[in-house]
């Protein structure tokens, strides 16, 4: 392989639309977060789990524009053909696991959301979880039931699909193994930013109907030995990805 660096000009595009995502992210986040109450039923959690999902997808299409917008190498590129390239390759080794930890634990959490979820005290589907303690029956929300797992599922998939296409993509094009390396790097961490924000809300939804509830026993303390570190976990993750998106060099040091 013929192995050259990429000019100043292309990076700088590539950094640029990763930054404009970020900031899009930002911008998209407040107002979503603070739209009228009235368009969900009066419900105050769906502008939050709404500002989270819009963040994230902002930072998938940032490093997807970038990559987009980047012209492909004209110089001449070299190929031995001895192996197939696998996009597992370039993948960052120590990150992609535990984002792909993560993904997959909310999907479990939000599969129980699902099952277990319960109207809310005025009867809106899939917005509470039933706890009967002391012999009072009382519904405790928020809950990732159908409600909120909704928005939440499908930006996952949506995101999945997409950054698993540009990976491919990245695995299969003419460039250098530094900048698949890089670029597989940012579509990581910009999945990342879609994943890890989204878990923190499911387990903050989850610790505060267990907050609430004096009843939980057994199944209480497991759920929270197991969702208190999925939230640190998560929250590591995204302060790691959100710092390989602003300062990728910074972090491939």
């Amino acid at each position: 392989m013929l192995d050259t660096a990429p000019p100043a000009s292309r990076r700088r595009v590539d950094r640029y639309a990763r930054w404009s995502g970020l900031a899009a992210g930002v911008v998209a986040a407040p107002l979503l977060a603070t739209m009228p109450t009235s368009y969900f039923g009066d419900d105050y959690g769906m502008p939050i789990v709404l500002a989270i999902t819009g963040f994230g997808l902002c930072a998938v299409g940032g490093v997807l524009l970038g990559d987009a917008l980047t012209p492909r190498p004209q110089e001449a590129v070299r190929t031995a053909g001895l192996a197939p390239r696998r996009v597992r390759d370039h993948v960052p080794p120590r990150m992609t696991p535990v984002l792909l930890l993560l993904a997959v634990s909310l999907v479990v959490l939000l599969v129980i959301g699902l099952a277990t979820a319960s109207p809310d005290a005025i009867g809106r589907v899939g917005r509470a979880l039933t706890v009967t303690c002391n012999g009072v029956t009382k519904p405790i929300g928020p809950w990732p039931g159908i409600f909120y797992g909704t928005p939440i599922l499908a930006s996952l998939t949506l995101g999945t699909a997409a950054c698993s296409w540009a990976l491919r993509r990245i695995a299969y094009r003419p460039c250098s193994d530094q900048q698949r390396h890089a670029r597989s790097r940012a579509i990581t961490a910009a999945w990342g930013l879609l994943v890890a924000p989204q878990l923190l809300l499911v387990v903050l939804m989850i610790a505060t109907v267990l907050a609430h509830t004096s009843c939980a026993g057994a199944l209480g303390t497991i759920a929270a030995v197991v969702i208190y570190p999925l939230g640190l976990l998560s929250l590591a993750a995204l302060a790691g990805c959100l710092f390989t998106m602003v300062a990728p060099r910074a972090a491939q040091r």
